[in-house]
């Protein structure tokens, strides 16, 4: 059963080391967003570098890649940048996450051992289960419903899995004076399966909101002891009686997510 994934006995056998050599010490702070609209919007507002591309691109060989920073990701197709300008004062790498929690923890994962990293900072859209309580805020998370795959190989089996750093990003958000609300979620890889018993049963143990990535990645920051800071807007609405995604392109794709994330760096920087 996936309630027995989680081994703590034994040793792994593929680690990013056997894929990515030593561990890279290029920033602290990371920055990733899953908006395909957001990323290239960043990359032409700011300076930056690509530390990362594909094997077959750009470098002759394994070494020239490492030698010259380019690493190769070898389960992904992820892009790694260090962004800089007027508006970042230190580095910070910055990458297009992939969608759920497998793939988005896996990420965090890959871009810790490639540049150091030990703060990520990521923000994405979910669906809303109380549409009075989460309309025009941004959601905290407090607790994550783990209602996928991931997290049981990283943590100990139980229902909900806590979000260590929500009063800290509910202090930034009061400092910030950003609208704001705090609850649990429902984190599920199972897009298609969101049932109205379901969603009445999240309701019912107090979810606001459901996503797909939060349960895994902040399991697999437990483990490897990285801080994961995260953020949520809602976009369409679960739990009515007709589906609707209004709303879900601005919550997915608007850019004012991105400076709310650096002012999250900013301040977790200083402190």
């Amino acid at each position: 059963m996936i309630s027995d994934s989680f081994d703590m006995e034994s040793e792994a056998i593929i680690t990013p080391s056997s894929f990515f050599g030593e561990k890279g010490k290029i920033c602290d702070i990371a920055i990733a967003t899953f908006s395909r609209e957001i990323f290239p919007a960043v990359l032409k507002l700011f300076e930056n570098e690509k530390l990362f591309y594909p094997m077959e691109e750009e470098c002759d060989t394994l070494e020239d890649m490492h030698a010259n920073q380019h690493i190769p990701q070898i389960i992904g197709a992820m892009d790694l940048y260090r962004a800089t300008g007027d508006e970042i004062y230190w580095e910070i790498a910055f990458y297009l996450s992939e969608i759920g929690a497998s793939l988005s923890g896996t990420d965090i994962i890959e871009v810790n051992w490639m540049t150091g990293a030990k703060k990520f900072i990521l923000f994405g859209s979910a669906g809303s289960l109380d549409k009075e309580t989460t309309k025009g805020k941004y959601v905290i998370p407090y607790e994550a419903y783990r209602d996928e795959g991931m997290s049981y190989h990283y943590a100990s089996p139980k229902d909900y899995i806590q979000i260590k750093n929500a009063e800290v990003m509910e202090n930034i958000f009061k400092a910030l004076e950003l609208p704001y609300v705090m609850g649990k979620v429902w984190t599920t890889d199972a897009i298609y399966r969101e049932t109205r018993n379901l969603v009445e049963k999240r309701k019912s143990e107090g979810c606001i909101a459901v996503e797909m990535e939060l349960a895994g990645m902040q399991a697999v920051c437990d483990f490897y002891n990285i801080e994961l800071y995260d953020f949520l807007v809602t976009g369409d609405i679960v739990d009515q009686l007709e589906y609707t995604s209004e709303g879900l392109h601005d919550a997915n794709h608007n850019l004012d997510k991105f400076y709310v994330a650096l002012k999250i760096a900013e301040m977790i920087n200083k402190g």
